[in-house]
């Protein structure tokens, strides 16, 4: 009697055991499941979709309808605590990707594998909800900024050093142009301060952006990779003295935004007039038109942000 009820416990405590792990187990991978990023590659084009619908294992055929499925996939994963970022998929990129790895690309694997490799190096924009149309713009500027950057940091890295001194070029002028930054940045004083920065060089014209907020008790808030877009584009026209510039537009509660201008020189950057500020940002680049002025904006001149400036090579 006693061994049969000693039995019976047992094999109902070893049951409740594996229950009960059975349970925890399921917990523990959907715990785990939530902390696991996930990645999309995102099409973001027809010209990239037709690219990409000559592989047999790719099977949409309307661009407007993967992107709805894309669209309700992030949706799905969103609802269920997933943190997932979006990166653009190049199908010429893809390509090269498998054949420099030797792997199939009309296999899902591929697909994955090449997105797992751009998530990890490549542009991308963490979803929070934004719709296609929004988040479509954020990625494509996310990926052309990063091109900019990368181009940039490449001419840099190859002008060497200097034949007199021994400097590297690239360094010293990275150098001064993140002083000069920080210059622009110091005398801009308090606000949300909208900087570019153009840079002409053989083969590309470099654009960079950058956005920050500054109180009026301590240094400007940097976004980091957008610090050093900014500076890396700033870098080549010092560097090469080419005839580029920069424009600072200053936000502030209860003012008129205040626009001011700069022109390379010689490696420098030389205050513009306030004319020649209404000029440049009254006139469309690509056509030479001019362009109505915006309502509650001063064109100013550029202040002097040259001194206490780093040694440079020459």
């Amino acid at each position: 009697m006693f061994d049969s009820a000693l039995g019976e416990v047992m094999a109902h405590t070893r049951n409740k055991r594996t229950t009960v792990h059975g349970r925890t187990g399921t917990t523990m991978r959907r715990t785990l499941r939530r902390e696991a990023p996930t990645t999309i590659g995102l099409l973001t084009d027809e010209q990239d979709f037709a690219a990409m619908r000559r592989y047999r294992t790719f099977t949409f055929e309307d661009h407007g309808v993967y992107l709805k499925q894309v669209e309700g996939l992030l949706r799905t994963l969103t609802a269920q605590g997933v943190h997932t970022t979006v990166a653009l998929f190049d199908p010429q990129e893809y390509a090269e990707y498998c054949a420099e790895a030797g792997i199939a690309p009309d296999t899902p694997a591929g697909r994955s594998r090449f997105t797992a490799e751009i998530a990890a190096c490549g542009a991308t924009v963490a979803y929070a909800g934004q719709p296609m149309d929004a988040l479509i713009p954020a990625l494509v500027g996310r990926a052309v900024r990063r091109a900019t950057w990368e181009y940039a940091t490449m001419l840099l890295a190859g002008l060497g050093d200097c034949a007199d001194c021994g400097q590297d070029i690239g360094r010293a002028a990275f150098d001064r142009a993140s002083h000069l930054l920080e210059r622009t940045l110091a005398a801009a004083g308090p606000g949300t301060h909208h900087l570019v920065c153009s840079t002409p060089t053989r083969h590309e014209q470099l654009l960079a952006a950058l956005h920050t907020d500054r109180d009026g008790t301590g240094p400007a808030c940097l976004d980091s990779a957008e610090g050093a877009e900014f500076v890396s584009v700033l870098a080549v026209g010092i560097a090469l003295e080419s005839h580029g510039g920069v424009v600072l537009r200053t936000s502030a509660p209860g003012a008129p935004d205040r626009v001011h201008g700069w022109r390379l020189d010689g490696g420098c950057l030389a205050p513009l007039t306030a004319g020649e500020v209404f000029s440049a940002y009254c006139t469309d680049a690509d056509t030479g038109e001019p362009v109505a002025p915006e309502s509650g904006v001063e064109y100013c001149a550029g202040f002097d942000i040259g001194a206490d400036e780093p040694e440079q090579h020459r």
